[in-house]
């Protein structure tokens, strides 16, 4: 054979060598949602490429057969010619030829193209890619078969699959990766976050605390709840008679003011009790997505949160597990802002109340929410103990110190961020010593 044919043969060996690692890495790296929403647009190049995806195993292994099949032909065809040329040198110099041309032109720069566009490559190779993966089939589906039994007899089996991550983390991390290539924003990463954490986070970690809750004692007299009701920044607002654990009932400010004009505006004349309604209780350990629809399916938009015992720990609305979606909800009538003030050296005053949630949403940090919902319980979970007033402790990247202690409880912390990473991976030790009690 001459030799210009032969190296033309080498030259299209390596062609094919790049189209076969190309499609391998594009079709690999191709975003099925992607091809799935074209696909759904009327693309058929979109419904070979999701078809291909769909037999991953077969496609690879028909990528790296003709891979292989081309460049060990190339290379005998070219270790040929150079011991014609070079005589025993030849097989040396065929070596090194080679291995360069493939690596750089059928192996690295196919690859660093298909890895840069997946999608447009994949799209426009798909036709080729399934003909090769039907031309080799019966090949592949004999290695298949060889590779099953080999593994068989070693105690392996491919029927048993590993997932480390579940699809809403995956979803997740998918997200988290867009918005940090800048094709996602913040909010709307936060609001996708939000959706897919409903099924995983209980209504105690949303809740109104029983401590903040605006409770009116129902033996007042109808003009005294009244203007109880007018104070509160709530519409919704529980009734207690004879102890504030026993919760009688909820008076909507809405049924309330209706009640009030059929009544000539006289308070007095007003029946309390007949436009209450009956509470609604539902365990602390219910998750957002079943309280939302359990709000759907009652028409109802508050409930009130009990513990195993039946006692009550707070109250949920409507509105709270939409916060937890669209983020925080505020009107002309909420009192106050989050609970945390940004500081000019970099520090963040927080209120101990305020939820680890809603403060990594606000600052976009990353503090750990698996065994405290507030900040104040995070100080106190990983501290062992109830710090006191000017007391500090580092962990998780940032410095916490207690600036107000209510009782048993932490009332407001100062967090300095320490470096630029806010989530390092383990706590460290306290700081300094408490001071005394003030």
């Amino acid at each position: 054979m001459p030799i210009s044919l032969d190296v033309a043969v080498i030259i299209v060996s390596i062609a094919f060598a790049a189209f076969f690692a190309g499609a391998e890495t594009a079709l690999t790296a191709a975003s099925r949602a992607r091809m799935h929403a074209l696909e759904m647009s009327g693309d058929t190049r979109a419904a070979l490429v999701t078809r291909l995806i769909g037999m991953r195993g077969r496609l690879i292994s028909s990528m790296l057969l003709g891979g292989q099949i081309v460049t060990i032909g190339s290379s005998a065809i070219a270790t040929s010619v150079m011991l014609d040329l070079y005589g025993e040198r030849g097989v040396a110099v065929a070596t090194v030829v080679m291995t360069t041309l493939i690596v750089v032109f059928g192996e690295v720069m196919p690859k660093t193209i298909a890895i840069a566009f997946p999608d447009r490559f994949a799209l426009a190779i798909a036709p080729a890619v399934l003909f090769f993966v039907t031309i080799f089939g019966p090949v592949v589906f004999a290695v298949e078969a060889v590779v099953r039994f080999v593994l068989r007899i070693s105690g392996l089996s491919l029927t048993e699959t590993e997932s480390g991550v579940s699809g809403h983390e995956e979803l997740m991390g998918a997200v988290d990766i867009l918005h940090r290539e800048g094709e996602v924003e913040r909010d709307e990463r936060d609001m996708f976050g939000g959706l897919l954490e409903l099924a995983e986070v209980p209504v105690s970690d949303v809740m109104v605390h029983r401590t903040k809750m605006r409770l009116i004692d129902a033996d007042l007299a109808p003009d005294e709840v009244v203007r109880e009701a007018i104070e509160s920044p709530y519409t919704r607002l529980p009734l207690w008679r004879g102890d504030p654990d026993n919760i009688i009932g909820i008076l909507h400010a809405k049924d309330l003011l209706r009640a009030l004009v059929n009544c000539g505006g006289d308070a007095s004349k007003l029946r309390i009790a007949d436009i209450t309604i009956d509470p609604w209780f539902v365990p602390e350990s219910t998750t957002l997505r079943d309280q939302l629809q359990a709000f759907l399916r009652r028409k109802t938009h508050s409930a009130l949160v009990v513990d195993e015992y039946g006692v009550v720990q707070g109250l949920v609305t409507l509105e709270d597990i939409i916060e937890e979606i669209v983020g925080d909800i505020r009107d002309e009538h909420d009192e106050t802002v989050m609970g945390a003030r940004k500081q000019r050296d970099g520090s963040v005053v927080v209120e101990g109340s305020v939820t680890i949630r809603d403060l990594n949403r606000a600052m976009d940090w990353n503090l750990p929410d698996e065994e405290a919902a507030t900040i104040a319980g995070l100080v106190i979970h990983e501290a062992r103990a109830i710090p006191e007033p000017r007391q500090t402790f580092s962990f998780y990247g940032f410095r916490f110190e207690v600036l107000r202690k209510q009782r048993n409880r932490i009332a407001a912390l100062r967090i300095t961020p320490l470096g630029a990473n806010p989530a390092a991976p383990r706590p460290s030790d306290q700081d300094s010593e408490p001071a005394p009690q003030e």
